[in-house]
């Protein structure tokens, strides 16, 4: 029983730091998109800006993915998997672009 909460403990504990990581880049990133959209500055390099946008979109949903994987990694498999399940279904739906423009539909549109 000790070594099988050991690996669960240590796998956690990755995926702890890795959500920590990214959730303090994600801020920062937020920050410089913020200051850029009142002092443009991103403009002037080809392509960045869009791609900071881009992961401004997915990176919550990256973050929300690498904490909810360590929550689950502490219960039982059961859970792992119902959770492992509901993640794939995201990112399966994520490649159809007429889903998440629905999902986003309450956007006004220009």
């Amino acid at each position: 029983m000790g070594n099988n909460s050991n690996w669960k403990q240590k796998l956690s504990s990755v995926f702890d730091i890795i959500g920590e990581i990214l959730a303090v880049l994600y801020v920062l990133l937020f920050a410089l998109l913020l200051i850029d959209a009142q002092w443009p500055f991103l403009s002037n390099v080809e392509g960045l800006k869009e791609i900071f946008q881009t992961i401004m979109i997915y990176g919550g949903f990256v973050i929300a993915g690498i904490v909810g994987i360590e929550a689950m990694i502490k219960h039982n498999l059961i859970f792992f998997l119902v959770f492992a399940v509901i993640l794939a279904v995201c990112v399966i739906f994520l490649f159809f672009p007429d889903t998440y423009t629905n999902l986003l539909g309450f956007l006004p549109k220009e």
